[in-house]
């Protein structure tokens, strides 16, 4: 048996477990974004029609697609890099010699991650909370008067991200970690020994060791960034005026409270190519800066 085949026979029942229960859904997703499928054709099937790119097509006139867009790049563009930065200085500290406790505080750290999302969500609603919440009581004590950080337009999508950093940094922060755990110590003492401060030794010696684990961190962060959901769902309902809906947001309710679900595929597919594009973008800018 030729080595070629044994390495096919070895990764074929993953192989197909993928195909069947990720390949078989997507490919199921194109074909419906293709039909006017909806709870009509859900009573009956036969009332199903094939629009070809008429569902693509009305999208990209619907004015609120394009505000949702909007809102996910503004909730992505803010909220990747503070992310990254809350990340990146908290796995500084926890691997700086200095610091004590670090198990503690790994722990600490890391476990907003493995908190439920919708929980979490409900319990920030009510710390943010325009009466009785315990952020503006503090404000208040320093003679800041109220703000409706949930029901105003300005201050919702910030409010959003500062939750969404706060929930997800501790992920980045263990791979971060990890990466500096790797760099070698030789590269930090030969900068000491030629008179670098300890900030020319972050911008020379920790962030060009640091650039394969940045990029990693960014793709995956951007990657769950876009898929914004469970925040606005829970925090806002997509409000207030609309300024907190997101892509995936206005896909739920085309699907599933107006069950347009040939609409609804047709927003995944979208968010999947630009994903995809700027997703490819990144690579190749870093394949042309020598990150690999």
């Amino acid at each position: 048996m030729s080595t070629r085949l044994a390495g096919w026979l070895f990764a074929g029942p993953a192989l197909l477990v993928i195909a069947l229960f990720f390949g078989v859904p997507v490919l199921a997703a194109l074909a419906l974004s293709l039909t006017d499928f909806d709870i009509y054709a859900l009573a009956d099937i036969g009332s199903l029609r094939f629009v070809g790119l008429g569902n693509y097509i009305t999208l990209l006139q619907n004015p609120l697609f394009w505000k949702a867009l909007g809102n996910t790049f503004y909730f992505v563009l803010v909220g990747v890099p503070l992310s990254i930065a809350a990340s990146l200085g908290a796995a500084l500290l926890l691997h700086s010699k200095l610091s004590r406790l670090r198990p503690f505080f790994r722990t600490a750290l890391f476990a907003p991650v493995v908190t439920t999302v919708v929980a979490v969500a409900v319990i920030w609603r009510y710390l943010f909370h325009t009466q009785y919440g315990m952020v503006n009581w503090g404000l208040s004590s320093l003679g800041i008067a109220p703000v409706d950080w949930l029901g105003d337009p300005a201050w919702a999508m910030p409010t959003i991200i500062l939750f969404a950093v706060w929930k997800n940094f501790g992920y980045n922060m263990i791979i971060f970690l990890a990466g500096l755990q790797a760099i070698p110590e030789d590269l930090y003492e030969a900068a000491r020994i030629d008179g670098a401060s300890g900030w020319r030794q972050f911008r020379h010696v920790t962030l060009p060791m640091l650039g394969p684990v940045l990029l990693l961190v960014g793709i995956l962060t951007m990657a769950g960034y876009f898929q914004m959901f469970a925040e606005p769902y829970v925090m806002t309902q997509g409000g207030p005026l609309q300024s907190t809906v997101s892509v995936l947001y206005l896909m739920y309710e085309e699907g599933f409270k107006w069950w347009n679900l040939g609409n609804a595929s047709a927003v995944a597919f979208l968010l999947f190519v630009i994903m995809t594009s700027i997703t490819s973008g990144l690579l190749w800018l870093a394949r042309r800066r020598g990150v690999e």
